[in-house]
């Protein structure tokens, strides 16, 4: 992680906006931070961490981030610019803040606002610059969190080094420390871990001990099945508890001695269930023969009462036989009666009908029917002279809605006259606004020909510069590259040269090890070799000279191409730069929009002359028409004048011969109803009048033929025979109760003859209830017997079922206990209080000691060095006693004494450095956990006031060689001392409206 550049607007107490020049700063290597008390040195470090993390360091985690001292309309915001996982973004991040309303008066919340930006060396046109990544809090958030490694406390703790919060490692106690240590190293899965195997051993004892409760509660399910009686005398009881092996034997075996006793039980009960069954179906025989001959017995007697009532009513069944015979000879007659009825009916009728037809029609009731229809052929006739009269209301009625539709027609012809004039009236003012317009569109568009040759050269400039800036970027990247690949090319060469000596030392060995036995030497010639030269161990062969020498001219090569693309981007940057001219990107992209603002200005301008064009045409064109219109209504409305004249007149006429035919009435349509209406009537009357007459001797002869059928029947007269009528449910009835007479009379007499029924009259009367009693109390016998067998089958059932649960239920225990004493171990070790844990510490504490250890290992390297050799950090893991943790304790050895003791004991400049070589010791060990992400930038809060010139000297030694590998390492202090040790310094100057900050150097220092 790099830090670029930060800048702060009205942030904490920078009222303004404020730029920090991180490259510039972190050059040297060391950098100093300093300002008065309360300038803001610390909130420069606060602004990093909320850029990054949305939240500042957690001990001013409360404080408000807005600057008190900002102007209302300023808006709070964090912008930094910072190098991640070899990634260049760019974070932005505003908080939540009020701000005043843009409308009206008060103040308004702005919500909190995030951009991450990323730069790309080509976007999609080819250009260079920053590329959005996202505006989300959360997306951003977790990029940038991926990209750090490191949680905010982690980063605070790693990083930053708040101030006065740095040492607090040092000075904490046991719980404290591992609090710190979890939170930086992230070990709450060892703790999840610890959590899980103790609900794991819960789980596995909440099941073994559900498992003996099934147990017992399977015995207590048998005991209670089995019943006292079937108790073993001997053996286990239930609710004694054991050993859950034994527990679970002994309950086998009681449960195997009540399945036996149960097994007897049934025996016993399937015999009583024989015997009783057989007394009861004796006993279901000897009630049926009894109740077989009560009913004889009783149907006998039910007999002779019947007999006896029937003889009772013979008086009634000759009363009826005699109306019977009355109403079968009235129905002779019956018929006529319904015809006389009927006629009567019909001639009532008639005479309603004609009193309200005579009433209707007005008609004296002293003419006859002949008189009515002489009146009605009257009436008719005056209705055929009406027709033609008829005819000329309706002509007249016609004439008068035509004249009205004439009179409406001229109306409008006038009005579409008076708007084609008004219109024509207005034309000419019209006409003279178009035709300004129509000028002011053709000289917008003369301006914009002109905008666009602007543009174009604008464009170019743009494109120039925009490509120029690039091209910069690109020579001190290629700049840097070439530097590189120089250096690769000079240690190449060097490398190769030392190649080549070191082989030319040792050339006696390569030419020995070219000798075999009784062959010459190319140097002495000698055959015998006694004594050849021995290679060294780091002896040089030629194909190392060669391969060093090919690596040597593959770099030169390599610097060589890079030189000349560089001279190659050198001659483009300054082509892109000719073309663009002085002006930077910003100012020619500002130019250019405003050409393009006034160039869109001078299109909507022009744009609108050919509407003005074709609205002149179309304002002509309506002018013609208006003009046609205007006399096209006058010609019409002179005809229509004239035509109104003719209709008035035969109107006029028509209704002369329509009042003299109408006479009274309203209308000659209304004479001519009232007429027809009169006639209808006197027809009905008539119609009515002689239908009277036809009903009256109808009835007359019906009531003659009515008289002379009741005396032949044997009636006195018309309504004795109607008196003796009966309907046809009546004589049904009546037939039905004589025939059921009789035949109840003929059913006693042959019920009395029948000889079973004499013969149990014959015997003694049988006693029904004391032989219903015997079978009651049998059935009531067999009952018990098989409910007592029933009840022993089951009792055998349920204890075979519970016997075979026991079974399976202590063969899954057996497991379950197993398992129970392996995780109950685990548990035990994991939460340190198993025996076996010796040092009685739990799986968390366990892995944080071992990386205390490792950041006791890592401290002591620079506490050595910033203690003169004096003092070493060493991990303890010695049991406390107490609630306290064991293995987490910290001592520091003093080599001048050789006694380790409590680092609480050490003064405060030691104090100091102890805890700094401490912080950077744990800032490694975080480093390498997060996955070992390179920390280019390291910041140290306050601390060194308290350290003497000797070792302010050493510590600054330590802090000096934390910028290797291109570590930058800012001092946060006012410290006057270190004002002259540290070049590059950035200033926090305070004042009355907020404070700046500003790079000084040592000199104005």
């Amino acid at each position: 992680m790099r830090l670029h550049q930060l800048t702060v607007t009205a942030f904490g107490p920078f009222a303004g906006t404020e730029r920090v020049d991180f490259d510039q700063l972190a050059s040297a290597g060391l950098f100093l931070l300093r300002g008065a008390t309360g300038a803001g040195k610390s909130s420069v470090l606060d602004a990093v961490c909320f850029a990054l993390y949305g939240e500042v360091p957690g001990a001013r985690k409360g404080n408000p981030l807005r600057s008190d001292h900002a102007d209302p309309l300023l808006l709070t915001e964090v912008r930094l610019d910072v190098t991640l996982g070899g990634r260049r973004l760019e974070i932005t991040r505003s908080p939540e803040q009020k701000r005043p309303k843009r409308r009206g008066t008060g103040l308004t919340t702005e919500k909190p606002q995030t951009l991450l930006r990323e730069w790309c060396a080509e976007l999609a046109d080819g250009s260079a610059g920053w590329r959005a990544v996202s505006k989300s809090h959360q997306e951003a958030g977790e990029e940038i969190r991926r990209l750090i490694g490191m949680s905010r406390d982690q980063f605070c703790q790693v990083v930053l080094l708040p101030q006065g919060d740095f040492a607090r490692f040092l000075r904490a106690d046991a719980n404290d420390r591992a609090a710190l240590l979890r939170q930086l190293f992230d070990t709450g899965r060892f703790d999840q871990v610890e959590r899980w195997l103790g609900e794991q051993r819960r789980g596995h004892e909440a099941k073994v001990q559900a498992g003996l409760r099934g147990l017992r509660d399977l015995a207590g399910r048998a005991h209670e099945v089995a019943g006292p009686a079937a108790e073993p005398a001997g053996g286990w009881v239930p609710g004694e508890d054991g050993p859950p092996a034994e527990l679970a034997d002994g309950l086998l075996a009681w449960a195997a001695i009540l399945r036996g006793g149960a097994a007897e039980q049934l025996a016993v009960a399937h015999s009583a269930l024989a015997a009783a069954e057989s007394a009861q179906e004796a006993a279901q025989r000897h009630h049926e023969r009894a109740g077989e001959l009560a009913d004889r017995q009783r149907r006998h007697r039910a007999a002779v009462l019947e007999a006896a009532r029937l003889a009772d009513s013979s008086a009634d069944l000759a009363r009826d036989q005699q109306r019977l015979t009355a109403a079968q000879a009235a129905v002779g007659v019956e018929s006529l009666l319904r015809l006389r009825d009927g006629a009567a009916t019909a001639h009532r009728s008639a005479e309603r009908t004609e009193r309200e037809r005579r009433a209707e029609a007005g008609a004296d009731p002293a003419v006859d029917a002949d008189g009515l229809a002489a009146t009605e052929r009257q009436l008719r006739e005056q209705l055929g002279r009406l027709a033609a009269a008829r005819s000329d209301e309706q002509r007249h009625a016609e004439l008068g809605r035509e004249q009205e539709q004439l009179t409406h027609e001229r109306g409008r012809a006038e009005e579409a006259a008076e708007d084609a004039q008004e219109w024509l009236v207005g034309f000419d003012a019209r006409l003279k606004t178009l035709q300004d317009d129509q000028t002011e569109a053709r000289a917008a568009e003369a301006r914009v020909e002109q905008l666009d040759t602007r543009r174009t050269e604008l464009a170019g400039r743009l494109d120039a510069a925009a490509r120029r800036d690039a091209l910069r970027g690109r020579i001190t990247q290629a700049e840097g590259e070439l530097l590189t690949l120089r250096e690769r090319a000079l240690d190449a060469r060097g490398h190769s040269q030392d190649l080549r000596e070191r082989r030319l030392t040792g050339m006696a060995a390569e030419l020995a090890g070219q000798l075999a036995d009784g062959e010459p030497c190319r140097v002495c010639g000698s055959a015998v070799h006694p004594a050849p030269a021995r290679p060294s161990g780091a002896q040089v062969s030629a194909e190392d000279e060669e391969r060093a020498r090919a690596v040597q001219l593959r770099a030169e090569q390599e610097a060589g191409d890079a030189e000349s693309a560089l001279t190659a981007l050198r001659v483009d940057e300054a082509s892109a730069a000719g073309a663009a001219g002085t002006q930077s990107v910003a100012e020619l992209r500002e130019a250019l929009g405003s050409v393009e603002q006034h160039r869109r200005e001078a299109l909507r301008a022009a744009d609108g002359l050919g509407l003005t064009t074709q609205r002149i045409a179309e304002l002509t064109a309506e002018q013609h028409k208006q003009q046609s219109e205007l006399r096209q209504a006058g010609e019409h409305s002179a005809a229509l004048a004239a035509k109104v004249q003719t209709l008035a007149a035969e109107r006029a006429e028509l209704g002369l011969r329509v009042a003299a035919a109408r006479g009274d009435a309203p209308s000659v349509a209304a004479r001519s109803v009232a007429l027809t209406s009169l006639a209808d009537a006197l027809a009905a009357a008539a119609g009515a009048a002689r239908t009277g007459a036809e009903t009256a001797a109808r009835l007359g002869g019906a009531e003659h033929e009515l008289r002379q059928a009741a005396r032949a029947a044997g009636f006195a007269d018309p309504e004795a025979a109607r008196a003796a009528l009966l309907s046809s449910t009546e004589l049904s009835a009546l037939k039905t109760r004589l025939e059921s007479r009789r035949a109840a009379r003929d059913a006693a007499e042959a019920r009395l003859a029948e000889p079973e029924l004499v013969a149990a009259a014959a015997l003694p009367a049988v006693d029904l209830p004391m032989v219903q009693a015997e079978l009651q109390a049998a059935t009531t016998r067999l009952r018990t017997a098989s409910a007592e067998e029933n009840t022993a089958r089951e009792r055998l059932a349920a204890l075979a079922r519970i016997g075979r649960e026991l079974t399976i239920l202590a063969a899954e225990l057996a497991p379950a206990l197993e398992r129970f004493g392996r995780i109950n171990r685990l548990a035990g070790l994991a939460a340190g209080t198993s025996g076996e844990n010796v040092l009685r510490m739990r799986l968390e504490s366990y892995v944080l000691a071992a990386r205390l250890e490792q950041v006791a290992a890592a401290a002591s390297d620079r506490l050595v060095r910033m203690s003169g050799g004096r003092y070493t950090l060493v991990h303890s893991d010695d049991r406390v006693s107490g609630n306290r943790r064991s293995g987490l304790a910290l001592r520091v050895v003093d080599a001048w004494t050789g006694i380790d003791r409590d680092t609480a004991t050490l003064s405060g400049g030691e104090s100091f450095f102890a805890s700094l070589a401490l912080a950077l010791g744990l800032a490694d060990v975080v480093t390498d956990e997060a996955g070992g992400m390179p920390l280019d930038t390291l910041f140290i809060d306050e601390g060194f006031g308290s350290l003497d010139e000797q070792t302010l000297e050493e510590v600054m030694d330590v802090l000096d060689g934390l910028r290797e590998r291109d570590r930058a390492v800012g001092i946060v202090s006012h410290v006057p001392d270190l004002r002259s040790r540290i070049p590059a310094q950035l200033l926090v100057k305070k004042g009355r409206h907020g404070s700046t900050l500003r790079l000084a150097d040592r000199e104005s220092a």
